[in-house]
């Protein structure tokens, strides 16, 4: 009979930090692992950050992995295991999935599969600014097994309190481990493997969310783009990708307000912006980006 590998879904809303605990899996367990990604938006960012690592990524392009793409990816799951044997693998959900339909399917048509656990990655910052839950995040909550409470260090503790109670009346099983950064031992993340009622879900899609690209080989002027992120505020909740300035390349994320920079080898500018009815700013957000190319 041969053994099920065991299959570890990592969800969580669009820039709570779902591809920097990818990261820090890869960094940090010695095992053969094989990376199952579904970005939302036409270019693949998150796969870039992390190629180059000794493992294997399978790209499931664009969407919603929950439903549509069902097919696609239990051919991915039966292809990895096939060419790689890997001793576990991860599936990085886009943040607009909800995992339910995913786990009755891993449960109901992977029969080489177990799932091990649901990871779910909760932004702490955004949840303290934009306490207001919509359904994908209120799902997302509810199906963990885990819940990372990520970015606790740009909160303060009396704010967390009330975050923690939120997620607890969400999901009372799940255990709540704040994080900075997803720093976490990832012991605490796998051989969970607890029972799950698999009734079929009752999915509808609620498309909210759109999202466009910018790619382009300039070089851009580093305090134009730092003033066009801070631009971006209220105009777009998520943006990532790679920008190229006089003095290097760097890895852009924006979530809710908030943006970081971070230094990373990448040959062109290649940017992705999502959110909601961005397609009517799109022109202007462009317009606004071009004004930075030296």
């Amino acid at each position: 009979m041969e053994v099920r590998t065991p299959i570890t879904l990592i969800t969580g809303f669009l820039g709570s930090g779902k591809t920097t605990l990818l990261r820090h899996i890869l960094q940090t367990v010695p095992k053969r692992i094989a990376i199952l990604m579904n970005e939302f938006g036409e270019m693949a960012i998150d796969s870039k950050i992390i190629e180059g690592k000794n493992v294997r990524i399978a790209e499931l392009e664009g969407g919603c992995v929950c439903c549509s793409l069902q097919g696609e990816f239990e051919a991915a799951v039966n292809e990895v295991i096939d060419t790689v044997n890997p001793e576990m693998i991860v599936v990085e959900t886009t943040g607009v999935a909800e995992p339910e339909a995913l786990i009755f399917d891993i449960q109901e048509s992977l029969p080489r599969v177990r799932l091990d656990g649901v990871v779910t990655v909760a932004d702490a910052d955004a949840l303290i600014r934009y306490p207001q839950l919509g359904r994908t995040t209120r799902m997302q909550i509810e199906k963990a097994d885990v819940i990372l409470l990520n970015k606790v260090d740009l909160t303060s503790p009396e704010q967390l309190g009330p975050v923690e109670e939120k997620l607890h009346q969400i999901n009372e099983q799940a255990p709540i481990l704040p994080t900075q950064r997803c720093q976490v031992d990832p012991d605490l993340l796998f051989g969970i493997g607890r029972d799950r009622d698999i009734r079929h879900p009752q999915h509808t899609h609620q498309p909210e969310f759109e999202s466009f690209t910018y790619l382009k080989e300039d070089i851009l002027e580093r305090g134009c783009f730092e003033a066009f992120a801070d631009y971006l505020n209220g105009k777009v909740y998520r943006a990532k990708g790679f920008v190229r300035f006089s003095e290097g390349a760097f890895l852009f994320n924006f979530v809710a307000g908030r943006w970081e920079l971070e230094p990373f080898q990448e040959e062109k500018t290649a940017l992705v912006f999502i959110g909601k009815d961005i397609k009517a700013k799109e022109a202007k957000i462009i317009a606004e980006l071009k004004k930075c190319a030296s």
